[in-house]
């Protein structure tokens, strides 16, 4: 019983083998041209890759890439589906579509963070709201963007550390870029003291910033203004134009500070320092008068 058991097994798979080669034999032809179609996307991919290589000499190499990735997916996706219905004529475009459209709905919430970022990395590169070597800030992160890819923006902070930044991020909140223009205005406060006289004054801090050579006043002129009534001094806010990198704000706010203290030196304006008053309920015995009387009492 056993050895017939055994023999209609082995039966059954010869059957289903010899199907099956007569399955393929008869598919062969249809799969050397599914393969030709495979090879015709292979080189549909590379002569589309060079045109938009060509024609996007112009743009961000990063948006190049872009470009030339959306075509590769663009192109087998089409020729693989038309492969797969000649290999399996059973399966309709339709139906190919349809099971592909399920499948992107599943993979699109597994990975929505992934697509979003890759989203936006795409608008970033085509809007180019910002370049490579510009100094930016977002939500308290700054730096100099050094790459931009299709999922994150690469930020080195001035003391060198890398910040990956996902494009997420820098699509939807406000992005400061420092570097936008040639020139930004950087700002200090100088205070004077209240018995000086305060247009001299003016005159004087507004002359020391134009001599530095790091203001550019043929552009903008220096700014000096009145600002408030501090605790011992009255306060100018100064105002200057100069270089819109970190280096450069730092650099010249360096040289402002210094010649405007030379400056006031010179004039003799005294820049003040604060002043405390003490008031106490009793009298106080001072110097001497007070040494003398602990003398006595130490005697007595």
């Amino acid at each position: 019983m056993e050895e017939d058991n055994a023999g209609d097994v082995a039966a059954t798979l010869l059957v289903q083998l010899q199907g099956w080669s007569a399955g393929l034999v008869e598919a062969l032809p249809r799969i050397g041209v599914a393969l030709v179609v495979l090879a015709l996307a292979v080189l549909a991919v590379a002569i589309g890759r060079s045109v938009i290589a060509r024609l996007g000499r112009r743009l961000r190499p990063n948006l190049v890439e872009v470009l030339q990735l959306l075509l590769s997916v663009g192109v087998w996706l089409v020729f693989g589906l038309v492969a797969l219905t000649i290999v399996f004529p059973s399966i309709t475009p339709g139906s190919a579509l349809a099971t592909l459209g399920l499948g992107s709905v599943a993979i699109g919430f597994a990975f929505k963070e992934t697509f979003e970022n890759f989203l936006a990395g795409i608008l970033i590169l085509l809007r180019e709201p910002f370049k490579i070597g510009d100094f930016v800030e977002c939500d308290s992160v700054e730096g100099q963007i050094e790459r931009i890819t299709i999922r994150d923006t690469r930020l080195r902070q001035t003391d060198g550390q890398l910040v990956v930044v996902p494009n997420h991020d820098l699509f939807h909140n406000p992005v400061v870029v420092r570097t936008d223009r040639d020139l930004r205005r950087a700002a200090i406060t100088v205070g004077v003291a209240y018995g000086e006289d305060v247009d001299a004054a003016r005159e004087v801090i507004a002359d020391a910033i134009r001599a530095v050579d790091s203001v550019r006043d043929d552009v903008h002129d220096v700014q000096v203004f009145a600002k408030a009534f501090a605790s011992s001094s009255i306060d100018f806010e100064v105002a200057w134009w100069t270089g819109s990198t970190p280096l450069d704000i730092r650099s010249s706010r360096d040289q402002v500070v210094a010649a405007i203290k030379r400056a006031l030196d010179e004039s003799g304006i005294e820049i003040p320092f604060p002043y405390r008053t003490l008031t106490f309920k009793e009298p106080l015995a001072l110097g001497r008068e007070g040494q003398d009387g602990d003398r006595r009492e130490a005697a007595e």
